[in-house]
């Protein structure tokens, strides 16, 4: 099992592109209502704007982007609409994944997969499987996920493989169970919308990434709106708990010092 170092261990070049994006697509609904449409014209919307990041992130060279595209949470809307984004995320599968595999860009998907039909669960499957060895930009989708179900089954995973650790485990031990093990931690949290708070996304991979929030609803979030988000990251000093001195210093990754 495969993974990346947490970015609390070492400091990225503050004025580099972000390696690893994460977005929560937010406004689809109030896009729509603004327009008097339906709402699920928004979330038809919003796959126009998901293909304008995925985009911009390989025009730009992000390496990683994480969407959170149906949180564990909306199951609470109306039935009709999460049977919609339910047929919505099928044929958006069926449809992208061969411009997707075209363009180099791996898909992975996490999240608790049990309430989604088979059709969906074998859709996503050959997905992942047809993409598994590109090298270019990793799309990763979270869909019926929620940040403290992945710790929580992180957990449950790493006692149920190593019961032995059951009193004495550590975060080194706890890492490769996450969903995200196989991703450096996100430099950069994007949230449309308006809204500002994390809405139990990645809560543990987002303890140190640099915050954006945009009252631009999502599907009218186009590439010149991602590069003010970029653009604002890459003007933020980011210290890990250090001082700018350390950090002007030379001082890059814990307990060393560089000259």
């Amino acid at each position: 099992m495969t993974t990346l170092p947490s970015s609390t261990r070492t400091i990225p070049d503050a004025d580099s592109i972000p390696r690893h994006v994460a977005i929560i697509m937010d406004g689809n609904g109030r896009w729509a209502k603004q327009r008097f449409m339906p709402r699920i014209m928004g979330h038809q919307r919003g796959v126009e704007s998901l293909r304008d990041a995925v985009r911009s992130c390989r025009d730009l060279g992000v390496g990683y982007l994480t969407v959170f595209a149906f949180s564990s949470e909306n199951w609470r809307r109306p039935v009709d609409e999460v049977s919609f984004l339910m047929s919505l995320f099928l044929k958006m599968l069926e449809r992208e994944i061969a411009s997707l595999h075209k363009n180099n860009i791996r898909l992975k998907i996490i999240g608790d997969r049990s309430r989604f039909d088979d059709k969906l669960c074998q859709t996503m499957l050959a997905a992942e499987k047809l993409t598994v060895a590109n090298t270019g930009l990793v799309l990763t989708i979270a869909a019926n996920y929620g940040g403290r179900w992945d710790v929580m089954h992180a957990v449950h995973t790493l006692l149920q493989d190593k019961p032995e650790l059951a009193t004495t485990f550590s975060e080194e031990d706890l890492r490769p169970y996450l969903s995200m093990s196989g991703a450096p931690e996100p430099d950069l949290f994007i949230r449309t919308g308006g809204e500002k708070r994390i809405s139990n996304f990645m809560l543990w991979q987002l303890a140190y990434t640099e915050l954006y929030f945009t009252d631009t609803l999502w599907p009218a979030f186009d590439r010149q709106e991602f590069e003010k988000a970029i653009a604002s990251y890459m003007q933020r000093e980011r210290r890990f708990g250090r001082t700018s001195d350390q950090l002007q210093g030379g001082q890059k990754t814990l307990g060393v010092t560089r000259a």
